[in-house]
């Protein structure tokens, strides 16, 4: 099939460039920029935090449990700060996560990047920004999950920032139930933790008959319940967690899909050299103009070629939701105006790959390469 006009494929510089892949049809989707701040976190951390949380703090009770159970607080990795940059070792790798020490999103951190220095951030966007401030080298961020699905905001961030996806991480989280030393279950009247965590376990939780407390990270649940000496509340959250803030493991594995797994993206400035010596998986974002089987086209630009979609997901475009498409039988009507995210097990290092986007960009009306990246099969 003769291609009505070529694709072009560059490196970028990231700063005057830094979508790494250039199509010579890309429109700018960038929001305004906003004013960050870091601000001081739990136990000599700092956490990076959007200007607006900047006074959003919470107070927490000391009491002589707390005190015995913070022994290994001041053993936490140091987040760092613009006044370190000078000073950082240059073999370390600073990866941002969402969270507190102990969440979900530092143990995939760790395993991507075992001799990391992790710095825990308030919000997902705080974790982009991390990166983009040179304050971490790398974000590590959750995409998508086995039970709970996609998560949309991540989706939504990655085209507003222009961080490249330069890895992915498949963890098989290990639900543990969390109390205070000398607590048993059958003394919980209360169990806090993220909302999906508690969904995931609902099993258990249920034969307890304990009320459910949403809290925004698990990590952070554990950490308010050892502050406060909460004997009344446990936490689900990991085992990491019951280390570093003293708790019990009263139970692990207590989810209820064992093959429950979490796929986290690795962001970094700069994208990575693709290659042919190793799966790799490519990412993208295109839009489309209204016509019939318009999408059957863009995805078979994928299937003549033989290549492997993973993962498709669609967004409304944020500017500009809706779409006014002239209708004979009705007059005028309005469709929402949809951004694509598709996954595929290819290499930009590949022609069959470099073509079938060289295709793709006769009819879409914008494509961006999100990043191709070597495909994690472990757990």
């Amino acid at each position: 099939m003769a291609l009505k006009s070529a694709a072009v494929f560059s490196w970028g510089d990231s700063r005057s460039n830094p979508s790494g892949f250039v199509f010579n049809r890309v429109k700018n989707l960038n929001t305004a920029p906003r004013n960050w701040v870091c601000v001081g976190g739990f136990s000599g951390h700092e956490t990076i935090s959007s200007a607006e949380n900047e006074n959003a703090g919470k107070s927490t009770t000391e009491t002589d449990v707390s005190r015995k159970l913070s022994r290994d607080l001041s053993s936490l990795p140091k987040p760092l700060s613009v006044a370190d940059l000078s000073a950082a070792p240059n073999d370390g790798v600073r990866i941002s996560f969402k969270g507190l020490p102990g969440s979900y999103s530092e143990e995939a951190a760790l395993k991507a990047y075992p001799k990391c220095e992790t710095v825990p951030c308030d919000e997902f966007e705080d974790a982009f920004k991390a990166v983009e401030l040179w304050l971490a080298d790398k974000a590590v961020l959750p995409i998508e999950n086995s039970s709970g699905g996609s998560i949309h905001r991540n989706y939504d961030l990655l085209l507003r920032h222009r961080l490249h996806i330069v890895g992915e991480v498949q963890l098989a989280p290990n639900f543990c139930l969390l109390a205070l030393p000398g607590v048993r279950a059958e003394q919980l009247k209360r169990v806090l933790s993220h909302p999906q965590a508690l969904a995931s376990s609902d099993v258990l939780l249920s034969k307890l008959g304990v009320a459910r407390e949403n809290v925004d990270d698990t990590a952070g649940a554990a950490q308010y319940v050892a502050s406060n000496g909460l004997r009344d509340a446990g936490v689900v959250a990991s085992a990491r967690a019951a280390e570093i803030y003293g708790l019990n493991i009263l139970a692990d594995r207590i989810q209820d899909d064992t093959d429950n797994v979490t796929r986290f993206l690795v962001l970094a400035r700069d994208p990575i050299i693709p290659r042919t010596d190793k799966s790799f998986k490519t990412s993208i974002v295109f839009t489309l103009d209204e016509g019939p089987g318009v999408l059957f086209k863009a995805l078979a630009v994928f299937a003549l070629r033989e290549i492997n979609l993973t993962k498709i997901e669609s967004r409304p475009q944020k500017k500009k939701p809706l779409r006014v498409v002239d209708d004979s039988n009705t007059g005028t009507a309005k469709y929402f105006d949809y951004l694509f995210y598709i996954d595929f097990e290819a290499s930009m290092a590949e022609p069959r790959a470099q073509n079938a986007l060289g295709h793709l960009q006769e009819f879409a009306t914008f494509l961006r390469v999100l990043g191709c990246y070597p495909m994690d099969t472990t757990l």
